[in-house]
């Protein structure tokens, strides 16, 4: 017998009942089929007494009957019922049965999952970045390239922007030292921006050899909690400075680069085009990014308590062995899901939603996606062939490009329901600014 009922939201309650009976015959065919082979001591396999193996393993064989046997009623039930059950139900046995010794009784607490509702997209808007790759694009990615490779040699001047700097330095607060607030032989290349502002901004004009103190004030939103919003008293010695030498731009730096010819128009070519298929890629993800914030905004539903729960856990735990792989003590994690709990729940939303949309409008990725995806990937090895044979030995190293497809096909469903504007900018704006 099953009933079901709403609880609250979108929890529900499965009242089931087992006969004792079929718990029971079940046990004793087990058990009689475990006394075949039985080892017990003093007794050949095969001759030890019913009543010995029932003893020793009858607790053990009737707890899985009854798991079993709860879990076959409660997945019947949920298929007679069409019910879609989002997590694990909680079982909940009854105290004792309605009508004495003639079943087992017991109700299985679970969520459903809801009605995906969404919003109108007609009133959103996607701004698609419109903007082409200049030659003062290619100029600034020759530059970096340049000072990727640049020779360092001391100097005797100050310290100017580009320059490497090796300092020591200790830094107190109240005239106590804190915890990263000392370094010896640090490397600070200016304006790279590891540094705040104010400490690079300290070592611009030092000599090596000169010694300098200076106070620095830390953020209030400074990750490093303990010094957040509090002034440090800094005292920093300049050892060395040294400026780059950056190799002429000659055939002998295009041909370290892979170019055959030497030709640094060639050399140009080819960053160009590297550039084109980096902005592309940028692109494509400042609009998926709009799509799937437009369709997690226009959700109006809630989502299981069970699923929010479970990736606030998974959440959790991957921010733990983050930080356990970085060299994090295991006693200093203070990682708990109550912390993913909002981002978890729009997680589970977004999912949800585009679960329906692929399901209720043709939007899985197609084998002919996918292999375009894999072809396009392969394109950067010197023997494509082969890397499309690799991904497609196994299943498993195709589900990326999968991914990537059906996530295509979705922001494509939403473009065609939301307003799109062209939003004039520029690659180094786009991108950021290109760094050594």
């Amino acid at each position: 017998m099953t009933e079901t009922s709403p609880s609250s939201g979108l929890e529900r309650r499965l009242d089931v009942a087992v006969p004792l009976r079929d718990i029971e015959g079940e046990v004793q065919k087990r058990i009689a089929n475990l006394a075949k082979s039985a080892k017990v001591p003093g007794f050949r396999p095969g001759h030890v007494p019913l009543k010995m193996v029932e003893q020793q393993y009858g607790p053990q064989v009737r707890s899985d009957v009854i798991s079993e046997a709860v879990q076959t009623r409660f997945n019947d039930a949920v298929r007679a019922q069409n019910l879609r059950v989002a997590g694990y139900p909680r079982i909940e046995p009854h105290p004792s049965p309605t009508k004495a010794g003639e079943a087992l009784e017991f109700s299985a607490v679970f969520e459903v999952y809801p009605e995906i509702t969404l919003g109108d997209l007609s009133t959103v808007t996607v701004e698609r970045p419109q903007v082409e790759v200049s030659e003062s694009d290619v100029d600034r990615t020759v530059d970096v390239l340049r000072r990727q490779h640049a020779q360092w040699n001391e100097v005797e001047r100050g310290a100017e922007e580009g320059d490497r700097v090796v300092v020591d330095f200790t830094g107190t607060i109240d005239g106590v030292e804190f915890a990263g607030g000392q370094a010896r032989d640090f490397t600070i290349t200016l304006g790279e921006g590891r540094m705040l502002p104010e400490f690079e901004a300290a070592v611009v004009g030092m000599r090596a050899g000169e010694q300098k103190s200076f106070p620095l004030a830390f953020p209030e939103d400074y990750h490093g909690k303990e010094v957040a919003g509090k002034t440090a008293q800094f005292a920093m010695t300049a050892k060395r400075v040294l400026g780059p030498t950056l190799p002429a731009l000659d055939e002998a730096f295009a041909r370290s680069f892979g170019v055959a010819s030497g030709s640094l128009a060639d050399l140009r070519a080819e960053i160009s085009q590297n550039l084109e298929l980096e902005l592309g890629r940028k692109v494509e993800s400042v609009v998926k990014d709009q799509a799937l914030a437009a369709l997690r905004s226009n959700a109006t539903f809630t989502p299981p308590r069970s699923l929010v729960e479970e990736e606030a856990m998974a959440m959790a735990n991957r921010m733990a062995e983050n930080l356990r792989q970085q060299g994090m003590k295991a006693e200093d994690i203070k990682v708990t899901p109550d912390m993913f709990v909002a981002q978890a729940g729009d997680r589970v939303v977004l999912g949800l939603v585009l679960g329906d949309l692929v399901r209720n409008h043709g939007l899985a990725a197609t084998r002919e996606q996918v292999r375009s995806r894999v072809e396009a990937a392969a394109q950067t090895y010197e023997q494509p062939e082969a890397v499309v044979r690799w991904h497609y030995e196994k299943p498993e190293r195709l589900v990326e490009f999968e991914t990537a497809a059906l996530e295509k096909n979705v922001v494509d469903w939403v473009l065609s329901r939301t307003r799109v504007v062209d939003r004039p900018t520029t690659f180094e704006a786009l991108m950021g600014p290109a760094r050594a």
